[in-house]
């Protein structure tokens, strides 16, 4: 199997993440370029909305999203990061990172793929308040989700976090979050979490 990714994607990230905490060395990372405006032709082929990541399976045709795609990885592995005693919960754990995720991207594509004089700065403020109410739901009502054994939530948020440090850095999400900012600190030294930094 392979799996298409890039070294930055936060959602690609999630994936690589569930490799290693799971095992799964029998499984090739390709690092591919995608862009909203084209990208690799077989990334195209294996994804129609020519998006990362992708799994490529050696039978049955092409999984992609990231949060089939870890699925699919925890049930080969019988690893449950989706526990079922705590589903739902984990389930909107994840999807709580994926959103921080999609917005943090958003302000990323506006300022990379448009010349600057077509920036749209009430985009990038939108996009920021809803990574905010994000991270304060997380830091005053999600933190017991949080605790615990390793599982698809966390490392969604873990993730999340990560790109918000690499791309958005100068608007420091730490700031009042001092909760979320001490299990960030923790989390992030999981050596899966240490051998997929972008």
């Amino acid at each position: 199997m392979q799996l298409f990714s890039a070294s930055a994607s936060p959602f690609a990230r999630k994936c690589r993440v569930v490799l290693i905490e799971t095992g799964q060395d029998d499984v090739e990372v390709r690092d591919v370029t995608a862009n909203p405006l084209g990208g690799d032709a077989e990334l195209n082929a294996a994804n129609p909305s020519g998006k990362i990541p992708a799994l490529l399976r050696d039978e049955g045709p092409a999984l992609y999203d990231s949060r089939v795609i870890t699925r699919f990885l925890d049930d080969r592995a019988g690893s449950n990061l989706y526990p079922q005693s705590r589903l739902w919960e984990v389930l909107a754990l994840e999807a709580n990172g994926d959103a921080i995720m999609e917005a943090a991207l958003g302000i990323t594509y506006e300022k990379r793929l448009r010349p600057e004089n077509l920036w749209w700065p009430e985009w990038f403020d939108a996009q920021w308040t809803k990574i905010a109410r994000s991270l304060d739901a997380l830091e005053s009502r999600s933190m017991p989700l949080l605790e615990g054994p390793v599982n698809m939530g966390q490392i969604g948020v873990g993730c999340a976090l990560g790109y918000l440090d690499l791309r958005h850095d100068d608007r420091n999400w730490r700031d009042g979050r001092d909760i979320l900012a001490k299990w960030e600190a923790a989390f992030s030294e999981r050596p899966a979490m240490v051998a997929t930094k972008p």
